[in-house]
């Protein structure tokens, strides 16, 4: 299943584990047990089409616990002063947990065909005044390091 990577963002990667059955797959996602549990305010989707890109977001008390369940998606990170910038891909071929602490950027590009989706099951509840949003231009995508799982 691989191991735990802590990146130098603070962000960490969980590798999950997808259970194959006869009738279709079980994708495990959060247990309250997992180290990065740290609570539980709203879980949702969103999808992201193929070759766009959302964000950037910056959280001040949320805790993101990212899963893509179908698709391929590139995370972009970025340290809130800047100086470390990672990317990481969940999907498919890597379905891990990406845990994003408070404080870190985040934006994300589907590259699979089709549907991408991302769950985020979110530490607290959805609130306008917690996050703030700046235009993708804002940051440069292609300047991380990316994370091999």
């Amino acid at each position: 299943m691989g191991e735990v990577k802590i990146l130098a963002t603070g962000a960490v990667i969980t590798p999950l584990k997808r259970i194959p059955t006869p009738k279709g797959d079980v994708y495990h996602a959060l247990k309250i047990s997992d180290d990065s549990f740290k609570g539980f305010g709203e879980a949702y989707f969103s999808s992201v089409f193929h070759g766009m890109t959302k964000g950037w977001k910056c959280h001040h008390e949320m805790v993101l616990n990212l899963i893509v369940p179908v698709g391929n998606v590139d995370f972009h990170l970025r340290s809130k002063d800047g100086d470390i910038t990672e990317s990481v891909q969940l999907g498919n071929e890597h379905y891990a947990r990406l845990t994003v602490p408070p404080g870190i950027w985040v934006a994300f590009k589907g590259i699979a065909p089709g549907l991408n989706l991302v769950l985020n099951l979110a530490s607290i509840q959805h609130d306008p005044d917690e996050a703030i949003t700046v235009p993708l231009e804002h940051f440069p995508l292609s300047s991380g390091q990316s994370m091999d799982l």
